[in-house]
């Protein structure tokens, strides 16, 4: 029997992982001027989470959109599951998720420490799939509605020297996307991924962007406002209620190689 769409109700609540600096803080800026309710996750930058929420206030409030920060630990599973059990009671279903937290620790596999590999996977990866599951069975599921953006990234699919790590972990997010979007998928529940290629951002600032520019076809990095908007569409727009298990790229062109 067809399944009929279910529209998204017009003040969302929006889980943004990672949501305090470069990219999170442009995707929960971006879903708060919609006017979502919007979950600012962070780790340790509360002073920066609070500076989201202001901003949310001051350019999405009309609307109904409001920026709540909350800490917690991507990486761990127990924390995940108290932060949505709180979003679930004291703000309402999780309506949209996006699993944006992430840390590099960059390093030849030669010298790479065990640590380094492992603690990498665990937010990046592990985090992504706690997120997924807490929102899908907290509230998704029963709702029978919901949209699961993941930001996985270029070189998890191109590789990257000194990010083996890094690479497995997104690597590992663009299979998993795929896997969850046909799980998911009987009950109305969409799952794509973010692919960004070099984004102006903490992550990528201490990066020789000369040396980079070559293989870029656009020749220059990224923004995060274009990766954000790349989200908001996902998340929020009705052309994108029929795409699932999709893996775009926004990346100036550098899978398919300099020009």
């Amino acid at each position: 029997m067809a399944r009929k769409k279910k529209e998204m109700p017009a003040n969302p609540v929006a889980v943004v992982t990672g949501g305090s600096r470069g990219i999170g803080r442009a995707v929960a800026i971006a879903l708060g001027e919609a006017g979502c309710k919007v979950i600012i996750n962070y780790a340790s930058a509360e002073a920066a989470a609070l500076e989201v929420a202001a901003e949310i206030k001051e350019k999405g409030g009309d609307k109904g959109g409001v920026g709540i920060p909350m800490k917690c630990n991507v990486g761990s599973s127990e924390e995940l599951t108290a932060m949505f059990e709180k979003i679930n009671n004291e703000v309402g279903p999780v309506d949209i998720l996006v699993n944006n937290a992430g840390i590099t620790k960059d390093m030849l596999v030669m010298m790479m420490k065990p640590t380094d590999f492992t603690d990498v996977i665990d937010l990046n990866l592990s985090g992504v799939f706690y997120a997924s599951q807490a929102a899908f069975m907290g509230s998704m599921m029963g709702q029978k509605r919901g949209r699961i953006i993941n930001i996985a990234s270029i070189v998890g699919q191109i590789g990257n020297p000194g990010q083996a790590n890094y690479a497995a972990a997104k690597g590992g997010v663009i299979g998993m996307t795929r896997a969850m979007a046909k799980e998911f998928g009987g009950r109305g529940v969409t799952v794509n991924a973010v692919c960004p290629g070099f984004i102006e951002s903490d992550m990528t600032k201490e990066l020789n962007k000369e040396a980079l520019l070559p293989f870029i076809p656009l020749k220059r990095f990224g923004e995060p406002s274009e990766v954000a908007g790349l989200v908001k569409f996902l998340a929020l727009d009705p052309a994108a209620s029929y795409m699932t298990g999709h893996c775009l790229n926004i990346d100036g062109g550098m899978a398919i190689g300099s020009t």
